[in-house]
């Protein structure tokens, strides 16, 4: 899947936390979420603070819903339950528990 239908298929599924969502997808979006928050960085930084914090902050609820609905379907992927999202919340460990997660062959837990 390449960079731009990841991002649309994201877009058009921004809500649907059901069905399952590829590896691709889930980290090219990722890339784009993150791409967006450094473009609104170099705003803050290079030209005004206010309005790239204003700009970040709509960035940032723009992409909530959506982020965790791939989430949730890249972690049904990998035979996992949504409520493994939860890992985000333990500082340091969690990210990283989740970004294996994230990283896993679908229906991974289940090859064992």
């Amino acid at each position: 899947m390449t960079f731009f239908e990841s991002i649309a298929v994201c877009i058009r599924k921004y809500a649907d936390f059901t069905g399952t969502a590829r590896r691709s997808e889930f980290w090219w979006f990722l890339l784009f979420v993150a791409l967006g928050g450094g473009i609104f960085q170099a705003i803050y930084v290079g030209l005004d603070a206010s309005l790239g914090t204003t700009l970040a902050s709509i960035w940032a609820l723009l992409t909530l819903l959506p982020m965790l609905a791939v989430s949730s379907r890249r972690l049904h992927d990998t035979g996992r339950s949504a409520i493994q999202l939860l890992w985000i919340l333990v500082p340091i460990a969690g990210p990283i528990v989740l970004a294996l997660h994230f990283s896993e062959p679908a229906g991974a837990p289940n090859q064992r």
